[in-house]
Order: structure tokens, then sequence, then C-alpha cells
């Protein structure tokens, strides 16, 4: 078994509306559903080819918005979630493992955005590559340096820094692995979140893809030389995605 510690493994869009999002991503990127046997509760998992990606599942308390949920390695759950609680952050549940898939904490940072530490039971999940595929995970803050001790405290992220236009950019990564980025979120009312990023042939395509299949398109598209093409868009359930094609 390999592990891949501070790299972001799983991906899970927690809604109520499990059957509403079962329709819509299908429909709208290159994965299917099928529903998994997992001990006491209904799971699905979205499938990228003959890899499972990503998972359905219903909130456990009543009044939770929709949302994508993404976990990250780390070598001992229990542990990094001492960790979190030093370092400012908060713990919204008891650590609890699932047998044959690993040990999970749910935290949120000290802005409010959640994460799940993850133990896989048996390394890390596989991934895959092309359209379908994740590209990037994105935390919108509203005072990004002072996550960047916290991140690096709990999960050992250190940091490169790039001046943008909407201000200074940071790319988190453990030696020179890159694993996601840290921005000040666009406006105010947004709250701090990680935003996840999908690989799709042809953005503006996917989007409107999105569109005709109930979601809604948030702001217009963007181009960032030597990135790639992005948009964004809240499913029919609530819960926002981004979608990228890479520059060649």
């Amino acid at each position: 078994m390999s592990y891949d510690y501070g790299k972001f493994n799983w991906f899970e869009l927690v809604t109520a509306e499990v059957e509403r999002a079962k329709a819509f991503y299908p429909e709208t990127l290159p994965w299917k559903a099928k529903d998994a046997e997992m001990p006491g509760f209904d799971y699905t998992l979205l499938m990228h080819g003959e890899t499972s990606v990503a998972g359905l599942t219903k909130p456990q308390q009543e009044g939770v918005p929709s949302h994508w949920l993404s976990y990250v390695s780390v070598k001992d759950v229990d542990a990094t979630a001492t960790k979190v609680v030093k370092h400012g952050g908060k713990l919204l549940a008891d650590a609890f493992d699932v047998p044959t898939v690993g040990r999970m904490q749910p935290i949120t940072d000290p802005e409010g955005a959640a994460l799940v530490l993850f133990h896989a039971a048996e390394g890390e999940p596989p991934t895959t590559e092309g359209p379908g595929s994740w590209h990037w995970n994105e935390l919108w803050a509203n005072d990004p340096e002072k996550l960047l001790a916290f991140y690096e405290g709990v999960l050992g992220w250190t940091n490169d820094s790039m001046e943008m236009p909407n201000g200074t950019y940071f790319v988190l990564k453990n030696g020179d692995a890159m694993r996601g980025g840290l921005m000040k979120k666009p406006t105010a009312e947004i709250p701090s979140m990680w935003l996840q990023y999908v690989t799709v042939e042809n953005a503006d395509d996917a989007v409107a893809r999105a569109e005709r299949n109930g979601a809604k398109k948030l702001g217009e598209l963007m181009d960032v030389p030597g990135v790639g093409r992005f948009g964004m868009f809240s499913d029919p359930t609530g819960a926002v995605l981004g979608v990228i094609t890479p520059a060649s």
C-alpha cells in the first residue's frame, strides 16, 4: 500500500437531493452513477470509466446546504485532529471508521471552510486522467495570509506566492508536489470554502451543458495564461463546482 500524505484523495457531494444529483452529473460530466454497498447507510459512487472518483451522500443533519467536500490524506487522523484544534480549527464530529474504507475526521479551518482528514484503509484511492478527472482544489478565504500558518501546522503545506490581477495567489505544496490554491474570496458575501475543479474538454461547452441540465452559471468564464480556461456553476441541488480546460 502506498500513501501520499497531504494529497486530496477523495471528493464527496453532500446533498439532501441525491436522486437529483444522480441524474444531473452523468448528463453533465463524463461520469456514471453506481449505488455502493456501504454498511449502515446509502452511498452512491460517481464513476469515471471503471474508477470511482467521487461519492454522493445525504447530510447527517437536516438543513445542511448541498456542498462538495474534499478529503485529504493524512498518516494519523487522530494526531492530525489534535493539530487542527491547536491551530484554531474545529472538529465537526468524532472521528469514525468505515470498514475496508478507512478512518475519517470532518473539520473546519479557522474561517469555517470544511475538509475531511482521511486515512484510507488500503492505500490511496486510484486517480484518473483526462476529462472527468479532478484537476485542482482552491480555498477562497477572507484572510488568506492568516490561513497559511494553519495549513502548514496541520498538513505541512508550504507555499509559493504569485501576484494575480485580483491579489496574491498562494500555491500550497508538500515539497514539490502542488496540493491546491489559496486566494482571497471574490466577495464578502461568499463564505470561506474549498472549490473543486474537474477537467473537461471544453469549459464553455461544459458550463452550457450544466445550464441545460438545470444548473446556474456563476460569473463569466475566464482564461489564465499557462493554466487554462475555467468556469463555475451551481448544480441543481445548490452545490458549487468548477470546470477547467487546461492550457495545452
